[in-house]
């Protein structure tokens, strides 16, 4: 009789493992021999005595395109000054990032940043002032033979960067103290400098390990991880496969990828990967509450929630920027 499993994901959000069941093999450099030889490979137990952080800081960023506009070419002089025969599209969205810091006894929202923005390849743009808020410019580099729709979403994605590392980097300057750990969720790409910090990356896509090591990742029990790898393709970090607790099934059904930065000496790696160990499994979610669970840690789930609230109602956003461009 077939055996198969059900993933618990929710299908709206795409699938926690690469669609085609096969992971894209990555062309980075990694050495998967930081922690243990090849042949003494296999899973890592967590440790029975870790110190626990005295806070832990989760970072999360939410997007939201409120409008598709088209701003006009230059018009045709020829043409007598009428209506221009051409136009760029370009994307007005909202975004905003926040902190949630958690303590043994509390979870506090801190400093929330919610920004507007007109992301064009467009010349002629400028900033659109509406009654719901200021959309401010930023221009997409579209590179050669580049979509422009992948240009503006890139270029959106860029600016939530930015909110998110400077949320990230405010947060350490009002409470400075070097007993914390910083979650950032996503790849810890250009945040590599932020100290005590690691990227949470809850889907796979690419195959970093070779395909004996890589087999070992789906037989991970709750709250093991795999031994530290370090990976270079253009920015190099440390990373680690750990199991989240949850209900069984898929091979990665629970499995996060952690990364840090390159610039720890290996022992400090090696304490940050038993840390998350520790710390990461008390958040992860449950099935009844979350449909992306275990991996949608509640920390995040709750800051992402709250962060759409504060994106405003997108009915009355939409309405603003149709009224502004009457004017």
């Amino acid at each position: 009789m077939m055996r198969f499993a059900v993933d618990g994901w929710d299908p709206g959000y795409g699938s926690t493992f690469d669609l085609d069941g096969e992971l894209d093999a990555t062309a980075a450099n990694v050495d998967a021999e930081v922690e243990r030889s090849i042949s003494d490979w296999g899973s890592v137990p967590p440790r029975v005595l870790v110190g626990l952080p005295g806070r832990v800081l989760f970072v999360d960023g939410v997007r939201r395109i409120e409008g598709r506009v088209w701003i006009d070419d230059p018009i045709d002089l020829l043409a007598g000054g009428g209506p221009a025969s051409t136009a760029s599209e370009a994307i007005c969205a909202s975004y905003a990032a926040g902190v949630v810091c958690c303590t043994a006894t509390r979870a506090d929202l801190q400093r929330p940043d919610v920004r507007r923005g007109l992301l064009t390849a467009a010349e002629p743009a400028e900033s659109i002032d509406t009654a719901a808020g200021v959309y401010t410019l930023h221009r997409a580099d579209r590179r050669p033979q580049q979509a422009l729709a992948a240009a503006l979403s890139r270029a959106l994605q860029n600016q939530l960067a930015d909110v998110e590392l400077a949320v990230a980097q405010t947060a350490r300057v009002d409470a400075p103290d070097d007993d914390d750990l910083l979650v950032v969720d996503g790849p810890l790409s250009g945040r590599t400098g932020l100290p005590r910090a690691i990227g949470y990356v809850k889907s796979h896509h690419s195959a970093y390990l070779p395909p004996d090591l890589h087999a070992q990742v789906g037989r991970l029990r709750a709250g093991e991880r795999t031994p530290v790898f370090r990976i270079g393709d253009g920015w190099a970090r440390y990373s680690w496969y750990l199991r989240l607790p949850g209900a069984p099934g898929a091979p990665w059904a629970g499995v996060v990828r952690i990364e840090c930065s390159p610039d720890l000496p290996v022992t400090g790696v090696l304490e940050l990967a038993a840390l998350t160990q520790a710390v990461l499994p008390r958040f992860a979610s449950a099935e009844y509450k979350d449909t992306r669970a275990p991996q949608n840690l509640y920390p995040i789930a709750g800051l992402e929630r709250e962060l759409r609230r504060r994106l405003g109602d997108q009915r009355l956003l939409y309405r603003a920027l149709r009224v502004a461009a009457t004017r």
